[in-house]
């Protein structure tokens, strides 16, 4: 299997308008989105809350795209703050026992994590036999039913039969001492939404919930 890696800047958008992309800024609820026969870019912009649910099934991801690989370092030191990777040659058995399995993660930092100004995610994933267009994911993090940050990354394209490695760069949002506080003292109650689509089209859907109660970074 070839492989290619690319290291690209994440482009953030506004955390109050949530993209100045958007065409539409009409608010859309869960319910709705679910009801549309096709999810696009500008839609999941209009939500106002983190999801319940996910909004896509598991057999929508026709590109066979596999992640393999997860990495966040703290930008100022090159520490690194969690990892995990698998053989991008293996097969994923856990997927065939539980189609759900890798959409929903639950991380744990120390509260420092809220302070750092610069972050670096690593993803590395591999693409079944279709090459895959426009590839490209909005992240959304909130606490409770208010927006933190959203960000945007244009992975480009991706040829088929490839493992491929990239990494954003997170600008991290200033969060004010008295919610800092707050997101501190309820654990899991930050959360995030991960939507990938190719040409324009949300093809997966992965989750994640955040406590910030470990005792240093690592």
């Amino acid at each position: 299997m070839a492989t290619t890696a690319v290291t690209s800047k994440t482009k953030a958008t506004d955390k109050n308008t949530g993209s100045a992309s958007a065409t539409n800024d009409t608010p859309i609820t869960e319910e709705e989105l679910k009801k549309k026969e096709l999810i696009t870019v500008s839609d999941v912009l209009r939500l106002r809350k983190s999801t319940t649910d996910y909004l896509t099934e598991t057999d929508e991801n026709v590109y066979k795209i596999d992640f393999v690989h997860f990495r966040i370092r703290d930008m100022k030191t090159n520490k690194v703050l969690f990892e995990v990777q698998r053989d991008p040659d293996e097969d994923d058995i856990m997927d065939d026992i539980d189609p759900t399995a890798g959409r929903f993660v639950q991380y744990r930092f120390p509260q420092a994590f809220l302070k750092l100004k610069q972050v670096g995610a690593l993803v590395g994933f591999k693409v079944g036999d279709r090459e895959v267009k426009s590839f490209r994911m909005i992240e959304r993090h909130f606490f409770r039913d208010q927006l933190i940050k959203s960000f945007d990354f244009d992975f480009g394209f991706c040829p088929p039969n490839t493992t491929n490695s990239i990494e954003h760069i997170y600008d991290m949002p200033t969060i004010d001492s008295k919610q800092m506080r707050e997101m501190i003292a309820h654990p899991y109650e930050t959360k995030s939404d991960s939507f990938y689509f190719v040409d324009n089209q949300l093809i997966m859907h992965k989750k994640a919930t955040y406590a910030f109660d470990l005792d240093a970074l690592h």
